[in-house]
């Protein structure tokens, strides 16, 4: 779908211009449509300027309005919402809902009732709104909740479907991720402190990567060691971890060796400080970005999990992040969806995306996979319906404390707890216990050890931090032994070190140097007089600092291996940019459909039939005028089609209205009727809409053009090209006029297409 016109409305000129190029036989045939007979000598634009004061006229537009049906309200709606779109637009957006023939007749029809209007630009037709019935229309556009089908939840599901209410959610197997900000906590503390997650393997290039000029990130090809399986399925036994991972390395919170993983703390700090919604949809987002698209990809299966892709870039995980932001936002919690209104607005998404989210069936599988949206059951109904998980709120009142030590050196995570405070005890802890009960729900425990607290050490947390964020977390209410354990422990730690990164030496002439200004910010530790441990490991910074400070010869001695230390240089700051900062704007963040706000758009299942009433009772006044009229049985058919049509607004035109006889369906025994039906398909080349009984009795239908009437056997048979997206699409069938309970002849557009 290609978005043309921002606006819902066109100047009135442009309409009139595309009333004015209608050929000559089109142009006359609807103005006689409206004022009959016409009268020579006559200008066509007088005849034009006639036409639009008769559709100002304000009891005129009053019956236009009347006579707008739901299906009318749809498609009215659906050319706002998509930007005076073409007719292979409406027809995809309208899948599933309304077949072509059903589609084309409502666009025929809003074209001859003088609603939508068809214009030609540099390349294609497409059809538009008419600017002078604005008043009248927008309503209609402002209302596109019959667009977007929802049902509340719960028990106020619409009675009239007789439906109990009870809700199943859908079993689709273990999840990607889980949104207890404490067990992912514990997730990145098991990958942490396992000091060897696989199996050696060398020589082998993941499956499914791209490394021609793209880049990626190695997926998990080595064998889980036996030991980090069993602890798998003690800790996270309902969480893909597998799956979970090769996320962790695709967002670049860990990258892989070929037996451990190693955390980018930086990335891992900015990843904490997202709320826990948006760490969940970037976690989608990097989820689907492993994927490569495929078309077996369905919401309850695993094909799709089974190919990952690694061509990959930060733009392009914050744009899809932002995608799936404003998709959700576009949900009311309190509503249930069919699966038909997802598809529509990740349509309208997708075409603001740019192609960013491609397949529907992998992105619904990522949503539920990732917990974003989940899948009900409702009894009696056969569909599938969706709905967006509950939040759980967290009530935590200050000085109230989130951990509670159960032993001297373990304790226990309260759900208040943010996701940031669990990963900095991940930091020199270790998992006791991560394990839903059925009496007290998910209780996870940490505890800390000696090899805990070295890894602390290790990080540069020494045990007085370690110490302030316990008694922060508890509200000081820790075991007096732990913080001279703790003490106890840095004590040995420090005793025998071994270290990592540049290391700077100074002869005793030149350890003025490390007092200097350019280089003593970059000492993090004095190893011995003259040996320096600094905080960067870029060789050049530290070249620059020497030469401020006035040295202009500075041996950079070669070194055996490049190490795997941690950057500190900030170069990936903003891999994460909240979704409300001006960051995440330039992403196209901020998003709404035309013609109204969410609550606009999504309440209800209005029908948006509301003036249906008002519309009978005037076509009913006209069927009585028209049963007093003195004129032919075919004239008083056609003009009956008219009202039913809703072509007729007023009396004045019943009895002006110049009659051309157009059959335009015939059914069953009417033979004759379906014979001149077809022949002058054939001649126009018109669509055609055929209904006929299967072999079990039940009803096919399909629309198509037709090619030739053949006789066989005493029957004539109809050739016709089925088209649209009917499942006899793009085959000829023969088909015997006999067979057929349903003929029907599609009207073309007085445009042209």
């Amino acid at each position: 779908m290609k978005a043309y016109s921002s606006k819902p409305f066109r100047p009135v000129d442009h309409w009139k211009s595309a009333i004015m190029a209608l050929p000559e036989g089109n142009f006359f045939e609807l103005l006689r449509s409206v004022f009959g007979n016409i009268k020579t000598p006559f200008s066509k634009h007088k005849l034009l300027e006639d036409l639009f004061a008769f559709l100002s006229k304000k009891e005129n537009r009053k019956t236009i309005a009347a006579f707008i049906g739901e299906q009318d309200h749809k498609v009215i709606a659906a050319t706002a919402l998509l930007n005076e779109p073409e007719t292979s637009d409406l027809e995809k957006f309208f899948a599933g809902e309304m077949t072509e023939a059903e589609l084309q007749a409502v666009i025929i029809n809003l074209e001859e009732r003088l609603i939508l209007y068809r214009f030609r630009d540099e390349k294609n037709m497409r059809l538009a709104l008419n600017p002078v019935l604005d008043e009248v229309l927008i309503p209609y556009i402002k209302d596109t909740r019959p667009l977007f089908p929802s049902f509340p939840s719960g028990s106020r599901f619409p009675k009239e479907d007789n439906a109990k209410t009870e809700a199943t959610p859908q079993q689709n197997g273990p999840s990607s991720y889980i949104s207890d900000p404490r067990i992912m906590a514990a997730l990145f503390t098991f990958i942490i402190e396992e000091e060897e997650l696989f199996k050696a393997e060398t020589g082998t290039e993941p499956k499914g990567t791209k490394s021609s000029g793209t880049r990626f990130q190695a997926a998990l090809t080595p064998e889980l060691r036996k030991k980090v399986l069993d602890g798998v399925r003690q800790f996270f036994p309902e969480l893909d971890f597998e799956l979970a991972v090769n996320n962790l390395i695709q967002l670049g919170l860990f990258t892989r060796t070929d037996r451990f993983l190693i955390p980018n703390r930086e990335k891992i700090a900015e990843y904490s400080e997202l709320s826990d919604s948006e760490r969940q949809e970037y976690w989608a987002a990097g989820l689907f970005i492993c994927f490569k698209d495929s078309d077996k990809s369905t919401h309850n299966g695993n094909s799709a999990w089974d190919n990952y892709s690694f061509s990959f870039s930060w733009s392009r995980l914050r744009s899809i992040t932002s995608s799936i932001h404003r998709f959700r936002s576009l949900l009311d919690p309190d509503r249930l969806y069919p699966e038909l209104t997802l598809k529509r607005l990740w349509e309208l998404l997708e075409e603001r995306s740019g192609g960013l989210l491609n397949q529907w069936p992998s992105f619904l599988a990522v949503m539920e996979k990732t917990g974003l949206l989940e899948a009900e059951k409702i009894a009696g109904k056969e569909e599938t319906f969706w709905l967006l998980p509950t939040e759980k709120t967290k009530e935590h009142s200050s000085g109230e404390p989130v951990i509670a030590m159960d032993t001297a050196f373990s304790f226990i995570l309260y759900p208040e707890i943010s996701f940031a405070d669990g990963l900095a005890l991940s930091a020199f802890c270790s998992i006791k216990e991560c394990a839903v009960k059925e009496a007290t729900g998910t209780l996870i425990s940490f505890e800390l050890t000696s090899k805990s607290a070295v890894r602390g050490f290790d990080q540069g947390i020494d045990a007085k931090a370690m110490m302030e964020l316990l008694n922060r977390l508890s509200e000081n209410r820790l075991d007096p032994n732990l913080d001279w354990t703790l003490k106890e422990w840095e004590k040995r730690y420090t005793g025998v070190s071994l270290h990592q990164g540049i290391v700077l030496t100074l002869t005793e002439d030149n350890r003025y140097l490390a007092k200097a200004g350019p280089v003593s910010h970059l000492i993090e530790k004095t190893l011995a007089p003259g040996v320096y441990l600094l905080s960067t490991e870029e060789r050049s910074t530290v070249v620059r600092a020497l030469r401020k400070a006035g040295i202009d010869i500075v041996a950079q001695p070669p070194e055996g291996t490049e190490s795997f230390g941690l950057r500190r240089s900030g170069s990936f700051r903003n891999t994460f940019p909240r979704l409300y900062s001006s960051e995440a704007s330039e992403y196209g963040l901020a998003y709404s459909f035309p013609g109204g706000d969410k609550e606009t758009a999504l309440p209800s299942t209005n029908t948006g039939a509301k003036t249906s009433d008002e519309g009978a009772s005037i076509k009913e006044k006209f069927r009585g005028v028209l049963d007093k009229m003195k004129i032919t049985k075919q004239e008083r058919d056609e003009i009956l089609a008219r009202i039913e049509r809703g072509l007729v607004l007023n009396e004045a035109q019943l009895e002006s209205t110049s009659v051309r006889y157009e059959k335009l369906e015939a059914r069953g025994l009417d033979y004759t009727g379906k014979t001149a039906i077809a022949k002058q398909a054939i001649e126009t080349g018109s669509l055609l809409e055929i209904t006929w009984p299967g072999r079990d009795g039940e009803p096919n239908r399909t629309v198509g053009i037709p090619q030739a009437l053949e006789k066989k056997e005493g029957d004539s048979v109809l050739v016709l090209k089925a088209s649209g997206n009917s499942e006899n699409a793009a085959r000829v069938l023969k088909i015997p006029l006999g067979k057929i309970s349903l003929l029907r002849r599609i009207k073309q557009s007085i445009f042209g297409e």
